[in-house]
Protein backbone atom coordinates (compact mmCIF):
# COMPACT_ATOMS: atom_id res chain seq x y z
CA UNK A 1 0.00 0.00 0.00
CA UNK A 2 3.17 1.85 0.92
CA UNK A 3 4.04 1.90 -2.69
CA UNK A 4 1.03 2.71 -4.04
CA UNK A 5 0.29 5.46 -2.32
CA UNK A 6 3.72 6.70 -3.40
CA UNK A 7 3.39 5.91 -7.09
CA UNK A 8 0.44 7.71 -7.18
CA UNK A 9 1.52 10.82 -5.24
CA UNK A 10 4.96 11.22 -7.19
CA UNK A 11 3.39 10.35 -10.63
CA UNK A 12 0.82 12.56 -10.26
CA UNK A 13 2.80 15.13 -9.18
CA UNK A 14 5.04 15.20 -12.24
CA UNK A 15 1.70 15.05 -14.38
CA UNK A 16 -0.04 17.80 -12.60
CA UNK A 17 3.13 19.88 -12.86
CA UNK A 18 3.85 19.09 -16.28
CA UNK A 19 0.09 20.41 -17.22
CA UNK A 20 -0.37 23.40 -14.95
CA UNK A 21 2.78 24.39 -16.89
CA UNK A 22 1.26 24.38 -20.13
CA UNK A 23 -2.25 25.44 -18.61
CA UNK A 24 -1.42 28.75 -16.42
CA UNK A 25 0.23 30.08 -19.73
CA UNK A 26 -2.23 29.72 -22.03
CA UNK A 27 -4.58 31.25 -19.54
CA UNK A 28 -2.30 34.11 -19.17
CA UNK A 29 -2.22 34.25 -22.66
CA UNK A 30 -5.93 34.16 -23.10
CA UNK A 31 -6.43 30.77 -24.20
CA UNK A 32 -9.78 28.90 -23.76
CA UNK A 33 -8.78 26.05 -22.10
CA UNK A 34 -11.22 23.16 -22.36
CA UNK A 35 -9.88 20.47 -20.30
CA UNK A 36 -7.26 20.07 -17.92
CA UNK A 37 -6.75 16.27 -18.22
CA UNK A 38 -5.27 13.74 -15.81
CA UNK A 39 -4.68 10.18 -17.62
CA UNK A 40 -5.71 9.07 -20.85
CA UNK A 41 -8.90 6.97 -21.70
CA UNK A 42 -12.05 6.74 -20.07
CA UNK A 43 -12.95 9.48 -17.54
CA UNK A 44 -13.05 8.09 -13.84
CA UNK A 45 -13.90 11.66 -12.09
CA UNK A 46 -14.41 14.94 -13.52
CA UNK A 47 -15.80 18.18 -12.62
CA UNK A 48 -16.06 21.49 -14.18
CA UNK A 49 -14.85 25.05 -12.81
CA UNK A 50 -15.13 28.43 -14.61
CA UNK A 51 -14.79 27.50 -18.25
CA UNK A 52 -12.34 24.18 -18.06
CA UNK A 53 -13.39 20.54 -17.24
CA UNK A 54 -10.68 19.12 -15.14
CA UNK A 55 -10.82 14.92 -15.48
CA UNK A 56 -8.97 12.14 -14.46
CA UNK A 57 -8.75 9.48 -16.74
CA UNK A 58 -7.87 5.59 -16.55
CA UNK A 59 -4.30 5.34 -18.33
CA UNK A 60 -1.84 6.41 -15.92
CA UNK A 61 0.54 7.17 -18.73
CA UNK A 62 0.89 11.38 -18.90
CA UNK A 63 -1.64 13.85 -19.36
CA UNK A 64 -2.87 16.87 -21.40
CA UNK A 65 -4.42 20.38 -21.49
CA UNK A 66 -7.37 21.00 -24.54
CA UNK A 67 -6.98 24.31 -26.08
CA UNK A 68 -9.61 25.80 -27.71
CA UNK A 69 -8.42 25.41 -31.79
CA UNK A 70 -6.10 23.08 -31.45
CA UNK A 71 -8.45 20.04 -32.91
CA UNK A 72 -11.85 20.20 -34.59
CA UNK A 73 -14.04 20.45 -31.48
CA UNK A 74 -16.67 23.03 -32.33
CA UNK A 75 -19.69 21.54 -34.00
CA UNK A 76 -20.65 24.04 -36.95
CA UNK A 77 -23.68 25.79 -37.84
CA UNK A 78 -25.13 24.71 -41.75
CA UNK A 79 -27.41 26.63 -43.61
CA UNK A 80 -30.87 25.76 -43.19
CA UNK A 81 -30.25 23.95 -40.00
CA UNK A 82 -32.97 24.15 -37.15
CA UNK A 83 -31.42 25.32 -33.54
CA UNK A 84 -33.19 26.66 -30.90
CA UNK A 85 -31.80 29.72 -28.78
CA UNK A 86 -31.92 31.32 -25.57
CA UNK A 87 -31.20 34.77 -24.92
CA UNK A 88 -29.70 36.75 -21.88
CA UNK A 89 -32.16 40.44 -20.35
CA UNK A 90 -29.90 42.23 -23.04
CA UNK A 91 -31.00 40.01 -25.91
CA UNK A 92 -27.75 38.27 -27.04
CA UNK A 93 -27.22 34.80 -27.40
CA UNK A 94 -26.02 32.48 -24.18
CA UNK A 95 -27.40 29.51 -25.63
CA UNK A 96 -27.41 27.58 -28.62
CA UNK A 97 -29.15 24.00 -28.76
CA UNK A 98 -28.73 22.07 -31.73
CA UNK A 99 -30.87 19.12 -30.36
CA UNK A 100 -32.71 17.89 -27.45
CA UNK A 101 -34.70 20.86 -27.91
CA UNK A 102 -37.38 19.57 -25.88
CA UNK A 103 -35.23 19.65 -22.80
CA UNK A 104 -35.30 23.73 -22.69
CA UNK A 105 -38.03 25.77 -21.94
CA UNK A 106 -38.17 29.64 -23.39
CA UNK A 107 -36.32 29.01 -26.49
CA UNK A 108 -36.34 31.08 -30.08
CA UNK A 109 -36.21 28.54 -32.58
CA UNK A 110 -34.72 29.75 -36.22
CA UNK A 111 -33.60 28.66 -39.34
CA UNK A 112 -30.30 29.08 -39.92
CA UNK A 113 -28.54 31.09 -42.99
CA UNK A 114 -25.32 31.60 -41.73
CA UNK A 115 -22.91 31.01 -38.60
CA UNK A 116 -19.86 33.29 -37.75
CA UNK A 117 -18.98 32.45 -33.98
CA UNK A 118 -15.05 32.94 -33.95
CA UNK A 119 -14.91 36.59 -35.41
CA UNK A 120 -18.19 38.50 -35.84
CA UNK A 121 -20.26 36.23 -33.44
CA UNK A 122 -23.26 36.39 -34.98
CA UNK A 123 -26.24 33.84 -36.39
CA UNK A 124 -28.57 35.23 -38.97
CA UNK A 125 -31.58 33.24 -40.17
CA UNK A 126 -35.41 33.58 -40.01
CA UNK A 127 -37.68 33.37 -36.75
CA UNK A 128 -39.98 30.44 -36.45
CA UNK A 129 -43.17 32.02 -37.72
CA UNK A 130 -41.42 34.30 -39.92
CA UNK A 131 -39.71 33.26 -42.77
CA UNK A 132 -39.60 37.13 -45.03
CA UNK A 133 -37.38 38.65 -42.50
CA UNK A 134 -33.51 37.71 -42.11
CA UNK A 135 -32.81 38.36 -38.58
CA UNK A 136 -29.11 38.82 -36.71
CA UNK A 137 -28.41 38.08 -33.93
CA UNK A 138 -25.68 38.99 -31.44
CA UNK A 139 -23.99 36.14 -29.64
CA UNK A 140 -22.23 36.27 -26.48
CA UNK A 141 -18.38 35.56 -25.90
CA UNK A 142 -18.95 32.88 -23.97
CA UNK A 143 -22.14 31.24 -25.29
CA UNK A 144 -22.71 27.57 -24.80
CA UNK A 145 -23.53 25.29 -27.94
CA UNK A 146 -25.28 21.95 -26.51
CA UNK A 147 -25.60 19.10 -29.10
CA UNK A 148 -26.47 15.32 -28.05
CA UNK A 149 -26.77 16.56 -24.53
CA UNK A 150 -22.89 17.82 -24.24
CA UNK A 151 -22.59 21.14 -23.33
CA UNK A 152 -19.32 23.56 -25.46
CA UNK A 153 -18.46 26.96 -25.17
CA UNK A 154 -17.87 28.63 -27.78
CA UNK A 155 -13.93 30.16 -28.46
CA UNK A 156 -13.96 33.46 -30.68
CA UNK A 157 -10.88 34.11 -32.53
CA UNK A 158 -9.13 35.91 -30.01
CA UNK A 159 -9.51 32.98 -27.92
CA UNK A 160 -8.05 30.05 -29.74
CA UNK A 161 -4.41 29.21 -29.82
CA UNK A 162 -3.71 29.73 -33.66
CA UNK A 163 -4.42 33.48 -33.19
CA UNK A 164 -1.59 34.03 -30.38
CA UNK A 165 1.73 35.09 -31.84
CA UNK A 166 4.62 32.44 -32.22
CA UNK A 167 6.51 33.52 -28.86
CA UNK A 168 2.95 32.95 -26.78
CA UNK A 169 2.62 29.43 -29.04
CA UNK A 170 5.90 28.57 -27.99
CA UNK A 171 5.83 29.29 -24.60
CA UNK A 172 2.79 27.50 -23.84
CA UNK A 173 4.29 24.18 -25.14
CA UNK A 174 7.80 24.96 -23.55
CA UNK A 175 6.12 25.83 -20.19
CA UNK A 176 5.32 22.07 -19.67
CA UNK A 177 9.06 20.83 -18.74
CA UNK A 178 10.01 24.05 -17.75
CA UNK A 179 7.73 23.13 -14.97
CA UNK A 180 9.02 19.51 -14.69
CA UNK A 181 12.54 21.07 -14.08
CA UNK A 182 11.11 23.67 -11.47
CA UNK A 183 9.48 20.80 -9.48
CA UNK A 184 12.85 18.87 -9.50
CA UNK A 185 14.36 22.12 -7.77
CA UNK A 186 12.08 22.76 -5.31
CA UNK A 187 12.26 18.52 -4.20
CA UNK A 188 15.90 18.72 -4.23
CA UNK A 189 15.08 22.16 -1.96
CA UNK A 190 13.50 20.13 0.39
CA UNK A 191 15.58 17.49 0.83
CA UNK A 192 18.44 20.10 1.80
CA UNK A 193 16.06 21.65 4.19
CA UNK A 194 15.51 18.21 6.04
CA UNK A 195 18.67 16.64 5.52
CA UNK A 196 20.85 19.36 4.81
CA UNK A 197 23.27 19.55 1.87
CA UNK A 198 25.83 16.84 1.67
CA UNK A 199 29.13 17.75 1.18
CA UNK A 200 32.48 15.68 -0.09
CA UNK A 201 34.68 16.69 2.91
CA UNK A 202 36.21 13.41 4.82
CA UNK A 203 34.14 14.12 7.74
CA UNK A 204 31.91 11.49 9.53
CA UNK A 205 28.57 12.30 9.62
CA UNK A 206 25.88 11.05 11.88
CA UNK A 207 26.50 7.67 13.11
CA UNK A 208 24.38 5.44 13.36
CA UNK A 209 23.14 3.67 16.99
CA UNK A 210 24.73 0.01 17.54
CA UNK A 211 26.14 -0.14 13.79
CA UNK A 212 30.35 -1.00 13.91
CA UNK A 213 31.34 2.43 13.47
CA UNK A 214 29.15 3.11 16.94
CA UNK A 215 31.04 0.04 18.35
CA UNK A 216 34.06 1.07 17.69
CA UNK A 217 34.06 4.59 18.74
CA UNK A 218 33.72 6.77 15.51
CA UNK A 219 32.38 9.96 16.38
CA UNK A 220 30.40 12.73 14.28
CA UNK A 221 32.60 15.27 12.76
CA UNK A 222 35.88 13.04 13.13
CA UNK A 223 37.99 13.99 9.92
CA UNK A 224 39.50 11.02 8.23
CA UNK A 225 42.96 11.21 7.63
CA UNK A 226 43.62 7.85 6.04
CA UNK A 227 42.36 4.47 5.98
CA UNK A 228 44.92 1.71 6.31
CA UNK A 229 47.55 3.70 5.37
CA UNK A 230 46.23 5.15 2.56
CA UNK A 231 45.43 8.60 2.41
CA UNK A 232 41.65 9.48 2.32
CA UNK A 233 40.53 13.42 0.65
CA UNK A 234 36.82 12.87 0.05
CA UNK A 235 33.72 11.37 1.15
CA UNK A 236 33.83 8.99 -1.27
CA UNK A 237 37.10 7.58 -0.63
CA UNK A 238 35.57 6.53 2.67
CA UNK A 239 32.94 4.77 1.03
CA UNK A 240 34.94 3.11 -1.72
CA UNK A 241 37.24 1.53 1.18
CA UNK A 242 34.43 0.25 3.09
CA UNK A 243 32.43 -1.51 0.45
CA UNK A 244 35.50 -3.03 -0.45
CA UNK A 245 36.30 -4.74 3.18
CA UNK A 246 33.36 -6.49 4.50
CA UNK A 247 33.59 -8.80 7.23
CA UNK A 248 37.60 -7.30 7.22
CA UNK A 249 39.32 -4.85 9.89
CA UNK A 250 40.54 -1.96 8.55
CA UNK A 251 42.33 1.21 10.75
CA UNK A 252 40.82 4.43 10.13
CA UNK A 253 43.02 7.34 11.52
CA UNK A 254 41.59 10.73 12.27
CA UNK A 255 41.73 13.77 13.73
CA UNK A 256 39.28 15.00 16.46
CA UNK A 257 39.43 17.77 18.43
CA UNK A 258 43.23 18.58 17.67
CA UNK A 259 44.28 15.27 18.31
CA UNK A 260 45.30 12.04 16.03
CA UNK A 261 43.83 8.38 16.46
CA UNK A 262 44.03 5.50 14.95
CA UNK A 263 40.31 3.35 15.15
CA UNK A 264 39.97 -0.42 14.23
CA UNK A 265 36.63 -1.21 12.77
CA UNK A 266 35.34 -3.74 10.73
CA UNK A 267 32.25 -3.16 8.49
CA UNK A 268 29.49 -5.19 8.42
CA UNK A 269 28.60 -7.21 5.67
CA UNK A 270 25.72 -6.52 3.17
CA UNK A 271 24.24 -8.34 0.31
CA UNK A 272 22.20 -6.54 -1.93
CA UNK A 273 21.10 -7.78 -5.96
CA UNK A 274 23.60 -10.35 -5.81
CA UNK A 275 26.66 -7.85 -4.52
CA UNK A 276 28.16 -7.77 -1.35
CA UNK A 277 29.86 -4.74 0.13
CA UNK A 278 30.72 -3.39 3.47
CA UNK A 279 29.06 -1.48 5.47
CA UNK A 280 29.91 0.71 8.68
CA UNK A 281 26.47 2.85 9.69
CA UNK A 282 27.84 6.13 9.29
CA UNK A 283 26.36 9.07 7.53
CA UNK A 284 27.77 11.30 4.73
CA UNK A 285 28.33 14.61 6.47
CA UNK A 286 26.27 17.56 5.83
CA UNK A 287 25.67 21.57 5.54
CA UNK A 288 22.82 23.68 6.89
CA UNK A 289 24.13 26.74 5.84
CA UNK A 290 21.34 28.94 4.59
CA UNK A 291 22.75 29.65 1.32
CA UNK A 292 24.29 26.05 0.66
CA UNK A 293 20.29 24.96 0.89
CA UNK A 294 18.52 27.95 -0.74
CA UNK A 295 21.28 27.16 -4.07
CA UNK A 296 21.16 23.10 -3.82
CA UNK A 297 17.82 22.44 -5.56
CA UNK A 298 19.18 24.63 -8.41
CA UNK A 299 22.72 23.30 -8.86
CA UNK A 300 21.55 19.29 -8.38
CA UNK A 301 19.02 20.10 -11.09
CA UNK A 302 21.44 21.41 -13.20
CA UNK A 303 23.94 18.24 -12.45
CA UNK A 304 21.59 15.87 -13.02
CA UNK A 305 20.45 17.57 -16.69
CA UNK A 306 23.66 17.17 -17.89
CA UNK A 307 24.32 13.93 -16.63
CA UNK A 308 20.85 12.59 -18.72
CA UNK A 309 21.96 14.19 -21.34
CA UNK A 310 25.19 12.65 -21.29
CA UNK A 311 23.14 9.15 -20.98
CA UNK A 312 20.93 10.03 -23.68
CA UNK A 313 23.71 10.84 -25.77
CA UNK A 314 25.85 6.95 -24.89
CA UNK A 315 22.50 5.72 -25.48
CA UNK A 316 22.57 7.00 -29.40
CA UNK A 317 25.78 6.40 -30.00
CA UNK A 318 26.33 3.04 -28.41
CA UNK A 319 23.09 1.52 -29.79
CA UNK A 320 19.61 2.10 -28.88
CA UNK A 321 17.89 -0.59 -27.51
CA UNK A 322 13.79 -0.48 -26.27
CA UNK A 323 14.70 -2.54 -23.09
CA UNK A 324 15.99 0.45 -21.33
CA UNK A 325 13.25 2.04 -21.79
CA UNK A 326 10.66 1.70 -18.66
CA UNK A 327 6.65 2.60 -18.44
CA UNK A 328 4.43 2.96 -15.64
CA UNK A 329 5.07 -0.39 -14.64
CA UNK A 330 8.92 -0.41 -14.75
CA UNK A 331 8.33 3.49 -12.39
CA UNK A 332 6.21 1.56 -9.96
CA UNK A 333 8.51 -1.38 -9.65
CA UNK A 334 11.33 1.11 -9.06
CA UNK A 335 9.35 3.54 -6.81
CA UNK A 336 8.59 -0.03 -4.92
CA UNK A 337 12.44 -0.29 -4.49
CA UNK A 338 13.41 3.05 -3.80
CA UNK A 339 10.40 3.21 -0.94
CA UNK A 340 12.50 0.82 1.11
CA UNK A 341 15.03 3.31 1.36
CA UNK A 342 13.16 6.35 3.07
CA UNK A 343 11.66 9.34 2.37
CA UNK A 344 14.50 10.87 1.15
CA UNK A 345 15.34 8.45 -1.22
CA UNK A 346 12.17 8.67 -2.67
CA UNK A 347 12.23 12.49 -2.50
CA UNK A 348 15.30 12.40 -4.99
CA UNK A 349 13.75 9.77 -7.08
CA UNK A 350 10.77 12.33 -7.52
CA UNK A 351 13.21 14.90 -8.46
CA UNK A 352 15.02 12.69 -11.32
CA UNK A 353 11.97 11.67 -12.83
CA UNK A 354 11.02 15.45 -12.94
CA UNK A 355 13.82 15.58 -14.78
CA UNK A 356 13.32 12.73 -16.90
CA UNK A 357 10.20 14.06 -18.10
CA UNK A 358 10.89 17.48 -19.10
CA UNK A 359 13.60 16.03 -20.93
CA UNK A 360 12.19 13.57 -22.43
CA UNK A 361 9.09 16.11 -23.63
CA UNK A 362 12.04 18.37 -24.87
CA UNK A 363 13.09 15.67 -27.81
CA UNK A 364 11.90 16.58 -31.19
CA UNK A 365 9.50 14.12 -31.55
CA UNK A 366 5.78 14.23 -33.19
CA UNK A 367 3.17 14.66 -30.66
CA UNK A 368 5.94 15.64 -27.57
CA UNK A 369 6.19 19.26 -26.58
CA UNK A 370 9.38 19.29 -28.32
CA UNK A 371 7.88 18.26 -31.57
CA UNK A 372 5.53 21.03 -31.29
CA UNK A 373 8.58 23.45 -30.57
CA UNK A 374 10.48 22.03 -33.56
CA UNK A 375 7.37 23.23 -35.99
CA UNK A 376 7.50 26.47 -34.17
CA UNK A 377 11.27 26.87 -35.20
CA UNK A 378 10.10 26.18 -39.12
CA UNK A 379 7.68 28.75 -38.81
CA UNK A 380 10.03 31.10 -37.39
CA UNK A 381 12.29 30.45 -40.27
CA UNK A 382 10.09 30.42 -42.96
CA UNK A 383 7.99 33.72 -41.29
CA UNK A 384 4.56 31.85 -42.02
CA UNK A 385 2.93 28.54 -40.17
CA UNK A 386 2.59 25.16 -41.60
CA UNK A 387 -0.43 24.24 -42.89
CA UNK A 388 -2.58 22.98 -40.12
CA UNK A 389 -3.99 19.89 -41.53
CA UNK A 390 -0.57 18.76 -42.25
CA UNK A 391 1.18 19.46 -39.41
CA UNK A 392 -1.84 17.82 -37.13
CA UNK A 393 -1.50 14.40 -39.22
CA UNK A 394 2.26 14.42 -38.33
CA UNK A 395 1.75 14.63 -34.76
CA UNK A 396 -1.60 12.03 -34.71
CA UNK A 397 1.15 9.69 -36.21
CA UNK A 398 3.51 10.53 -33.59
CA UNK A 399 0.59 10.45 -31.04
CA UNK A 400 0.23 6.57 -32.27
CA UNK A 401 3.36 5.62 -32.43
CA UNK A 402 4.20 6.72 -29.20
CA UNK A 403 1.00 5.08 -27.96
CA UNK A 404 2.33 1.51 -29.66
CA UNK A 405 5.74 2.30 -27.65
CA UNK A 406 4.44 2.85 -24.48
CA UNK A 407 2.28 -0.68 -25.13
CA UNK A 408 5.56 -2.14 -26.01
CA UNK A 409 7.63 -0.80 -23.03
CA UNK A 410 4.38 -1.95 -20.60
CA UNK A 411 4.67 -4.98 -21.84
CA UNK A 412 8.32 -5.60 -21.53
CA UNK A 413 8.17 -4.18 -17.88
CA UNK A 414 5.42 -6.68 -17.09
CA UNK A 415 7.16 -9.48 -18.20
CA UNK A 416 10.43 -8.70 -16.54
CA UNK A 417 8.58 -8.13 -13.14
CA UNK A 418 5.63 -10.44 -13.02
CA UNK A 419 6.07 -13.57 -15.99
Amino acid sequence: MTTVIAFILIFGSLVIFHEAGHFFVAKKAGILCREFAIGFGPKILSFKKNETQYTIRLLPIGGYVRMAGEDPDMPELKPGQRVGLLFDENEAVEKIVVNGKDRYTGLRMIETESADLERALVIKGYEEGDDEHLRTFKVKRDAVLVEDRMEMQIAPWDRQFASKSLGKRALTFFAGPLMNFVLAAVVFTLMAVVQGVPMTDPVLGTVVKDSAAAKAGLHKGDTVISIDGAEISTWNDIVDVIQKHPDEKITFTVERNGKTMDIPVTPKSISEDGKTFGRIGVNSPVDHSPLKVATYGITQTYVWTVEIFKLLGHLISGGFSIDMLSGPVGIYKSTETVAKSGIIYLFKWAGLLSINIGIMNLLPLPALDGGRLLFFGIEALRGKPIDRQKEGIVHFIGFALLMLLMIIVTWNDIQRFFL
